[in-house]
C-alpha cells in the first residue's frame, strides 16, 4: 500500500513509521520535512493552504494528523477543517480515490457528561470552540466522501501522552498539581497505542465503522493518576484543593468498538505507559 499521511508531526510520524515497518510507502506532508526520519518520503505541505502537492496515484489510504498553531478558534478552524478541505480537494483535482480517509479527532467533541459513559452513539455536545471545530471537520469528511466508493474514518482520541508529552509529570515534580475536591475523570491513551490504532484501522479488512474513540481502558480519576505518579516518583502526594475546571470535561470514554475490531494496547492504562516514561524510554519526534 501507499499511504499519504497529511500531517507529520509527532503522531504521524510514529504512524508512519510503523506503516514502513509493514513494508509499506509512506508519503509525509509536512511544512518542513527535512525532519522526518528516511523511511518517510517527505514533502512540503501547508495544510491549512490550498494547492498542496500531487496525490500518489497509488495512493490507498490518507491519514489526516493535524495539529493547530495556537489554542485559538481561527487556529483551529484553519487546521482541522482547512487541512480536511484542502486534503479532500487536492484527492479531487488529481482523482485519487483511496480506500479510506482516516482523520485523528478528539474526544473534545463530547464535551462534559458529569462523570456518565460515552461512546460511538453518544451525541457529540462539544463544550468548546476546538470540540466544535472537530464535529465539523468530521461531518465535512463524511459529506464530501458520500458516495465516493471512499470510507470516511474518524478516530477520536483521548488526551495524548508519551515520550516528550509529560504535563501532568511536570505538574508533580514541580510541586504544582492539585488533586481536584471532586471525582474528576480523565480518558487518555499513549502515543505509541494511539499511532498503532491508526494503523490498525487503515489496515484492517473489514469495512471499518464511521467513528472510533481511542483511549486506553482506564478513564480515571485525575486524582489517583496525579497520587501514583507522586508515589512512583518518591515524591511528596499532591495536596487536595481547587484544581479549577475540568480539562477536556468530566466523562468516561469507552474503547469497546476499537477493542471490538481486535486492537490490542501496548499501555492499557496510565499505570504501564507513565511507568515507560518515567524509565526512559521513547522519543518524541521533531
Amino acid at each position: 500500500m501507499t499511504i499519504l499521511l497529511a500531517g507529520c508531526g509527532d503522531l504521524g510520524t510514529e504512524a508512519g513509521l510503523r506503516f514502513a515497518a509493514l513494508g509499506h510507502r509512506v508519503v509525509g506532508w509536512r511544512r518542513s520535512p527535512g525532519k522526518l526520519p528516511a523511511a518517510i518520503e517527505g514533502v512540503a505541505a501547508d495544510l491549512g493552504a490550498p494547492d498542496l502537492p500531487a496525490v500518489p496515484k497509488d495512493t490507498t489510504a490518507v491519514v489526516i494528523a493535524v495539529a493547530a498553531d495556537a489554542p485559538t478558534e481561527d487556529a483551529y478552524r484553519a487546521a482541522y477543517l482547512g487541512g480536511v478541505t484542502h486534503v479532500l480537494d487536492a484527492l479531487e483535482r488529481d482523482g485519487v480515490r483511496p480506500a479510506r480517509v482516516l482523520f485523528v479527532s478528539s474526544t473534545a467533541v463530547y464535551g462534559d457528561a458529569g462523570g456518565g459513559w460515552v461512546d460511538e452513539d453518544t451525541v457529540p455536545a462539544p463544550g468548546g470552540f476546538s470540540g466544535r471545530v472537530l464535529v465539523e471537520a468530521e461531518d465535512a469528511l463524511r459529506a464530501r466522501l458520500a458516495g465516493t466508493g471512499t470510507a470516511a474514518v474518524s478516530l477520536r482520541l483521548g488526551g495524548i501522552y508519551g515520550p516528550g508529552r509529560t504535563r501532568l509529570i511536570d505538574q508533580v515534580r514541580s510541586g504544582s498539581a492539585v488533586v481536584p475536591e471532586d471525582v474528576r475523570y480523565t480518558n487518555r491513551i499513549h502515543r505509541d497505542d494511539a499511532a498503532a490504532a491508526i494503523v490498525h484501522l487503515v489496515s484492517m479488512p473489514a469495512d471499518p465503522a464511521p467513528v472510533y474513540i481511542g483511549v486506553d481502558d482506564d478513564p480515571a480519576d485525575l486524582g489517583s493518576v496525579l497520587r501514583f505518579l507522586a508515589a512512583a516518583m518518591d515524591l511528596p502526594q499532591p495536596p487536595v484543593g481547587d484544581a479549577g475546571p475540568a480539562r477536556g470535561g468530566n466523562k468516561r470514554c469507552s474503547n469497546g468498538l476499537l477493542r471490538g475490531t481486535g486492537f490490542t494496547y501496548a499501555f492499557p492504562s496510565f499505570r504501564e505507559g507513565y511507568r515507560d516514561i518515567l524509565a526512559g524510554n521513547g522519543v518524541r519526534h521533531p
